[in-house]
Parts: structure tokens; C-alpha cells; sequence
């Protein structure tokens, strides 16, 4: 099978082999032909194997063929978080050189306004935002070509569903609609041909795209289970980090309180490191996942909510400090490690319920997990210990 690289322009080519990439993922094979042929469509991929590249390059090349003398506004995508927005915005740079902004809630609307009189293609955001944009007439609609849902399944959630239902119905009804998660469900897919025709998007029925499961989660992450009582957690996870010395953490807590007592107890060990929850500062926020990025931070601390989008290479050791309601949830936390082939650790500190919620979790998803023990400043398997 001819790879789809070999249709791209030149520009596109070279762009993808400054950032090491020269062949597509297979959701990449998949998708691109279907988004060229301008299909509206729906797909699925674990974390990890290269979705936003799969929609942002088609969408860049037509971008770049486009005759666009009034430099309108073509491409929308709509996002549930500021990390995932920035995340897609150095992703599209990567690709093209062509306009493109950033236009999330919490931060002025003033100057985002000013940054949409610089005439961008494309503006990345939150469904709330764009929305807000449109009905100011300061985000010019009637020229947008295409849509696209990123982590269409928090998008259509209850708390989101609104804000994108009315985005939709703001834009021509010949607009392209892409959507993408890294998991699908039914009701997802209903929901959004439902919202479609609706809305009176013209075109086809949306397409759904799974791609075949890589088994990340069962074959490059190495699941580990750790017992701690409640009210010994942190200072387990200190124990835990002096043992292994992880190049690159993310911890994960489920309860936004607990990022900053985690953080405070963790520093005040001198073990460096930064929380991050939704009601940071965005300017913090940044801040703080550059700085992880980028290696001079090693240790994250984190809530589901926050870290969703986040696509940070090269980490090494994920740890739940507890065990989310949501399954989902529990393979988004895992799968911030283990990416672009790489393999890595997710570890659960838990108490005695949360090890037996742990155990059925191991059947459904068909994992193995490693019970270890902390014992003489070392994590070893409990039968090393004795």
C-alpha cells in the first residue's frame, strides 16, 4: 500500500521530516484519504498514535492550495481544554507557517479579538469562546470550511454538549465535520450525527473510524500495584520516588484539593516538583507544563480534568494516587507514558478497597499487575523482601 505522504506538497514533506516523522501511523494511513475526499467523519485511536497529525495535515495542504485573497478564517477547531488547544496550535506550526491562533476561555476576550484582525486560517478553542467570537462578530463564520471536534467525546458531554451544539449551527451548512477520541463510544457516534443533520450539515453521514487496538496499555506499559493505608499515601509516593528515581513523573489525583497538598508535603521533603488543577493561572499553567516539557521539571502533580490533552514526550512513570470512578479515566492516566513506541510504568498507590477495585480492573482490560513492595529503600517484588 502507496504510503499517503507520497501525495503531499513538498513544504508539507519537509516540515513532517524536521520533527522526525517520514512515514504516517496507521490511523494516519486511514484518515487522510477520507478527510481529502472531504467525508465527514468520526475516528478513533488509542493516545499515543498520532490522531492530531492525522486531521492537521490534509486540512493544512488543502489550506495551503486554498485561494484565500481576503484571508478568511477556514478551519475551526473546537477543544475541551487550554493544554490540548496549545497542544494542536505547536502542532499545526509544525506544519505550515500559515495563521493560526489560539482563542481559549479564562483569558481576555479583548485580545483575542485583536489577534483575529491579524486575519488567521485557522483558530483553535473552546466551543464556549469560538461561540462567543461568532455571536460578537468579531469570528467571521460564514467562510469556515471545517470543524473539528478534538476529544469529540468530551465535547458532546453534558457540561460541553450546548456550547458545541450551538457552534455547529452557527457555521455553513456545507462545513466539513471531523471528530476524533481516543475512545468512541455508541453514544458518542449517535450523538454527533444526531447534532449533524440537526444542525442541517449537508455532505455525508459521518464515517466511523476505529483503528485496531495497538494494545499500549497491555504490552508497553508495565502496570504496577502498590498498598498504602489513605493516610500514608504521600508519603508513600516519597518513598516511592527516592527508590526509583523516575526520569519524567505525572501523578495523578482525582480530588483538585489533593494536588496542592501533594506538591507542598513533596517540596517540603525537597523533592522538587509543581501541581496543576483547573483553577490554576493560565500564565502559571504554562509555565509549569513548559517546564516539564522541557525536562527541567520532573515531577508533575495533577487531576484528570487538567491534564486532559496533555502530550508531553518522554515520560517515564505515571502514578495514581487513587483509582478513578471512570475506567476511562484510568487509561487516559496510564496512557500519558508508553507514547510514540515507547514503553513505561503506571503505578497505583492504593488502599485495601482500591486493590480489589484494581484486581477486577486487571480482568476486564486484560492486564497483568506486578504487586511491589518498598522495603529497605528499594520497590521490589514482596517475595524479594523476605
Amino acid at each position: 500500500m502507496n504510503s499517503v505522504f507520497e501525495d503531499l506538497s513538498k513544504e508539507t514533506v519537509e516540515n513532517l521530516n524536521k520533527n522526525g516523522i517520514t512515514s504516517p501511523t496507521p490511523v494516519q494511513q486511514k484518515v487522510i484519504p477520507l478527510i481529502s475526499q472531504r467525508e465527514n467523519i468520526l475516528f478513533q485511536s488509542e493516545t499515543g498514535t498520532g490522531k492530531t497529525f492525522a486531521y492537521l495535515i490534509p486540512l493544512v495542504e488543502r489550506l495551503l492550495k486554498l485561494d484565500n485573497p481576503k484571508k478568511e478564517v477556514k478551519l475551526l477547531i473546537a477543544s475541551p481544554t487550554y493544554e490540548l488547544a496549545s497542544q494542536i496550535k505547536i502542532q499545526f506550526q509544525k506544519l505550515s507557517s500559515l495563521k493560526c491562533i489560539l482563542c481559549i476561555g479564562g483569558a481576555p476576550v479583548s485580545r483575542q479579538i485583536e489577534m483575529l484582525k491579524e486575519k488567521p486560517v485557522a483558530v483553535i478553542g473552546g466551543s464556549a469562546r469560538l461561540l462567543e467570537l461568532i455571536h460578537l462578530k468579531k469570528l467571521k463564520a460564514d467562510a469556515v470550511d471545517v470543524l473539528v471536534l478534538d476529544e469529540a467525546d468530551r465535547l458532546l458531554s453534558p457540561e460541553l454538549r450546548d456550547e458545541t451544539i450551538a457552534l455547529m449551527e452557527r457555521l455553513p451548512k456545507s462545513v466539513q465535520l471531523i471528530g476524533n477520541s481516543a475512545t468512541v463510544s455508541e453514544f458518542t457516534r449517535k450523538t454527533l450525527e444526531k447534532m449533524r443533520t440537526e444542525a442541517g450539515i449537508e455532505g455525508s453521514s459521518m464515517i466511523l473510524v476505529e483503528l485496531p487496538k495497538e494494545d499500549v496499555l497491555q504490552k508497553r506499559i508495565e502496570h504496577q500495584a502498590l498498598f498504602s493505608e489513605r493516610r500514608d499515601k504521600i508519603d508513600t509516593l516519597r518513598s516511592y520516588i527516592n527508590a526509583v528515581k523516575p526520569e519524567k513523573l505525572i501523578v495523578f489525583t482525582s480530588k483538585t484539593d489533593q494536588v496542592e497538598n501533594i506538591a507542598s508535603k513533596l517540596k517540603f521533603r525537597k523533592i522538587e516538583c509543581e501541581g496543576l488543577c483547573r483553577h490554576s493561572d493560565k500564565k502559571e499553567r504554562k509555565t509549569v507544563i513548559d517546564r516539564f516539557k522541557s525536562g527541567k521539571l520532573k515531577i508533575l502533580i495533577t487531576t484528570d480534568l487538567a491534564s486532559r490533552g496533555l502530550d508531553i514526550p518522554d515520560i517515564t512513570h505515571v502514578i495514581q494516587m487513587d483509582l478513578p470512578e471512570n475506567d476511562d479515566f484510568f487509561i487516559h492516566r496510564a496512557g500519558r507514558t508508553a507514547r510514540a513506541g515507547k514503553t513505561g510504568i503506571n503505578c497505583v498507590i492504593g488502599d485495601e478497597v482500591e486493590m480489589h477495585r484494581y484486581a477486577a480492573l486487571e480482568k476486564k482490560l486484560h492486564l497483568k499487575v506486578y504487586p511491589k513492595i518498598l522495603y529497605g529503600g528499594k520497590l521490589l517484588k514482596p517475595e524479594d523482601a523476605e
